[in-house]
C-alpha cells in the first residue's frame, strides 16, 4: 500500500514594480558570505545597540509597493522599534542598508532594477557582492542619488605578489561600513570560510 505524502509548498518570490519574480535558491558561495555579514556586522550592532540584521527570505515591503528578500538588511535601532511590531511582522519600511549576493539568475537584476528600486526608496548604502570574483561595489546615498564610493577586492596572494610596492600601498583590505559611522570589515572575512 503506497503512502501519500503532502508537502507544504509556498511561492519564494519578490514584487519588482509590480511583476512577480522567482527568488532561486542560494548557492554555498551566497550563503557564506550572507552567514558571515550576520555574524560579523550583526555582532558589532547588537553589542553596541545600534540596530538589527536579517539574511535570506527575509520580505521587505518598500513603500512604493515592491517586495524583495533582499540577502543582508541592516536596520538601525530607531527604525527598527517602528518597523517591527511583533515578532512575526516582516519589514515594512525601508532599511538603512542592504547587500545582494550575485547569483548567474538575479545579477542583471542586483545590477539595474534592484539597485534603482533602492535609491529611489532611499536606501542609504548598498552593497552588491561578487562571490566569484570575490568584489563588493559599495553605493552611498547622496542627494536621492547613489554613488559608487568604491570597488574592494579579496586579493589572493599570487595577485599581491604580481602587484608594484605602489600598487600594494593603494590596497584596501577592509570594508567601511558607512551607516554604521565607518565600522570596518576585513574583506577576507567577508568571503573567507574562517575570520582573521
Amino acid at each position: 500500500m503506497a503512502t501519500e505524502i503532502l508537502i507544504d509548498t509556498y511561492d519564494d518570490y519578490e514584487i519588482i514594480e509590480g511583476v512577480k519574480f522567482m527568488a532561486p535558491s542560494p548557492g554555498w558561495g551566497h550563503v557564506n558570505v550572507s552567514a558571515n555579514l550576520v555574524k560579523i556586522i550583526g555582532s558589532y550592532a547588537s553589542i553596541n545597540k545600534l540596530g538589527i540584521v536579517a539574511a535570506d527570505n527575509f520580505d521587505v515591503h518598500f513603500p512604493d509597493g515592491s517586495l524583495f528578500k533582499p540577502d543582508f538588511i541592516f536596520v538601525s535601532a530607531e527604525k527598527a522599534k517602528s518597523f517591527f511590531k511583533n515578532k512575526d511582522s516582516t519589514l515594512h519600511g525601508v532599511p538603512d542598508m542592504l547587500a545582494e549576493i550575485f547569483s548567474r539568475s538575479t545579477m542583471k537584476r542586483d545590477l539595474g532594477i534592484k539597485k534603482d528600486v533602492y535609491e529611489r526608496n532611499g536606501v542609504g548604502e548598498y552593497w552588491i557582492i561578487d562571490p566569484w570574483s570575490e568584489n563588493i561595489q559599495v553605493y552611498l546615498l547622496r542627494d536621492g542619488k547613489y554613488f559608487l564610493d568604491d570597488v574592494y577586492h579579496n586579493w589572493s596572494e599570487d595577485e599581491l605578489n604580481e602587484l608594484t610596492d605602489e600598487e600594494r600601498a593603494e590596497i584596501k583590505f577592509e570594508v567601511p561600513v558607512n551607516v554604521l559611522d565607518g565600522f570596518k570589515v576585513k574583506i577576507k572575512n567577508i568571503f573567507g570560510w574562517y575570520f582573521e
